[in-house]
């Protein structure tokens, strides 16, 4: 595939996978494959129309309430159906002027969480993470800290005492939302991972993708979510594909992803139910498949 989103991956993440085995459900989300390079229509680079809702300094706000900070361009895993994988970091990106960010932030006085982004915002070193949290406490419209990350998955080693510290300490209410799509995600080192973060008050949450060959049948998603909740994580969001360039053959058909729906309905508990969504450029929320 293209170079430029090269293949990354953690060797803590490769071990997860089957050896031997081409059509490994971890292996595929992680695969460049030539066919990636080859446009779809329907495809494109911005498929969520992150551009369009930009402001200085890596802010982004799309939503009432909220504004999402594109903290690192950087990441531990190129996911092969990142919606971001074409984002032009460089010229967004805070890392060294995210006061100028916060000054963005400071002029939405509306804005009570925020949203750390990426990239993935733990793939920065805990100083800067740190100067970065520290800012974004003085700032007295904020209520809550949400950070959207895939590191606890893919390298839960990053999840230190230090890095705890961080985010219990400060007076910002804080969510961390992880991103497991497939129940051999979900392992001992995350387990140990999560149960740091939510001992210190952190509310634990969980978002995947619907993916074709990757966890597209009940089975999967159902023992998804199960493990999830044995870890202490509540399944939050199942998005639909966005259709970013270089990502159509993991998408699944709408019909299928309802009925997908319905049958974990009828095996889980609601609260196991993850809510199925598409994100729909323009659009105020994000949109129940049900209205699709």
């Amino acid at each position: 595939a293209d170079s430029g989103f090269p293949l990354r991956v953690p060797r803590y993440f490769v071990n997860l996978m089957q050896r031997g085995d081409p059509d490994d459900p971890l292996l595929a989300q992680v695969l460049p494959l030539a066919a990636e390079d080859a446009p779809v229509p329907g495809f494109a680079p911005d498929p969520v129309d992150d551009m369009a809702a930009a402001h200085d300094h890596g802010i982004l706000k799309k939503y009432a309430g909220r504004a999402l900070m594109i903290a690192t361009g950087a990441c531990a895993v190129h996911c092969r159906y990142c919606f971001r994988r074409h984002f032009p970091y460089a010229g967004h990106r805070v890392l060294t002027e995210w006061r100028n960010a916060m000054k963005v932030l400071s002029e939405m006085p509306d804005t009570r969480e925020l949203i750390l982004s990426g990239g993935d915002p733990l793939s920065l070193a805990d100083g800067r993470l740190e100067g970065l949290l520290a800012e974004a406490a003085q700032l007295p419209q904020l209520q809550t800290l949400r950070i959207h990350t895939r590191l606890p998955v893919v390298l839960p080693q990053r999840v230190t005492g230090r890095l705890v510290e961080l985010l219990t300490g400060s007076r910002l209410r804080t969510v961390v939302v992880i991103h497991a799509n497939h129940p051999r995600e979900i392992t001992p080192e995350l387990h140990t991972a999560v149960q740091k973060l939510a001992s210190g008050g952190v509310s634990m949450l969980n978002q995947s993708v619907l993916l074709k060959s990757v966890n597209d049948d009940a089975d999967t998603l159902s023992t998804l979510s199960e493990a999830l909740f044995g870890i202490g994580v509540i399944p939050y969001y199942l998005h639909l594909l966005d259709p970013v360039a270089g990502a159509a053959r993991f998408d699944v058909p709408l019909r299928r992803a309802k009925e997908l729906m319905e049958e974990l309905r009828l095996r889980l508990p609601g609260y196991l139910v993850p809510r199925m969504v598409r994100e729909i450029p323009g659009e105020p929320c994000k949109t129940p498949i049900s209205r699709l």
